[in-house]
């Protein structure tokens, strides 16, 4: 239950079988700084999940719009323990666990808050249950989304949004359902998903005439050892005209010797270049290391 923290009192104290503490804010007004409550929402290792909500003093009015929000006014806070009283008993205990938000909004609001009283940010490692529910339940992209009250008509859970306190515990309940869903630790699920590698532009350029593969068309796939404008030159010096793009002239196909090592996807030129050797159209795949040797006995 939230209730007003006094300078006297101590945070929870942390248990060695903390796995992450969920954090949520809510503020007096549009200022990110202005927190006028905080919710903690501690997991631990056996799956429990302890909450605690602390009402602050934002020592700055009120906007209506936020009262009518969350319920939360001057009289709520009076008598609260101001933002700089308030971190300074949650700090150890922050800065010591891993700390997840449902968007990037709860950090943002720390950060602020800090620097509106001169006093340095937490030092935690901020993680995002946002992402972490993208990757656990990727059918809500487009279809109501990813945010608490989407993810609580989805999930069924059971919380008041825009308490700080109950936010927090969904935050942590979200997180704890992705793993059970995925398999994967919350950890690996909020790691930024990696992008495929983009490969470098292609060169066009026509083989040399007096090359010994004078005749030879040739096009690049993949991710190569060499630059693809070196390599591209090397072709072109014996004679090789390549192309940016396969076509019915195509006569070689060269491919990263790194995509087939490393067991990448085969890439469209690949499959299209295997679909014209079936239909009977003369072209060859070879590897990079294949063209390099090519190349050197010339």
């Amino acid at each position: 239950m939230t209730s007003p923290l006094s300078p006297s009192q101590n945070a929870t104290a942390p248990t060695a079988s903390l796995r992450f503490i969920a954090v949520d804010v809510e503020t007096a007004n549009s200022q990110h700084g202005s927190i006028c409550q905080i919710g903690l929402a501690l997991a631990a290792s056996d799956g429990t999940i302890t909450t605690e909500g602390l009402l602050i003093d934002p020592e700055q009015p009120f906007s209506s719009f936020n009262i009518n929000l969350h319920g939360i006014g001057p009289k709520t806070v009076r008598g609260a323990a101001t933002f700089p009283e308030a971190l300074e008993r949650l700090r150890p205990l922050l800065e010591q666990s891993i700390l997840i938000q449902h968007s990037s909004f709860d950090k943002k609001a720390f950060d602020a808050a800090c620097a509106r009283y001169g006093i340095a940010p937490l030092a935690s490692q901020w993680l995002d249950s946002v992402q972490i529910a993208r990757k656990a339940w990727p059918e809500l992209k487009g279809n109501g989304g990813h945010g608490l009250a989407s993810l609580k008509n989805y999930l069924g859970l059971v919380f008041e949004h825009h308490d700080a306190e109950e936010d927090a515990r969904a935050a942590a309940e979200v997180t704890l359902l992705a793993e059970t869903a995925t398999g994967s630790a919350f950890t690996e699920l909020a790691a930024p998903q990696k992008k495929a590698p983009r490969f470098e532009a292609s060169l066009a350029i026509a083989g040399n005439p007096d090359g010994p593969f004078y005749g030879e068309v040739a096009c690049f796939s993949g991710t190569l050892a060499v630059s693809r404008v070196e390599a591209a030159k090397s072709a072109a010096g014996v004679g090789i005209t390549v192309k940016t793009s396969l076509t019915q002239k195509t006569t070689l196909l060269i491919v990263g010797a790194q995509a087939l090592e490393t067991g990448q996807p085969q890439s469209t030129k690949h499959k299209r270049a295997e679909e014209m050797a079936r239909a009977g159209h003369s072209i060859k795949i070879i590897t990079e290391h294949e063209f390099l040797a090519l190349i050197q006995t010339c």
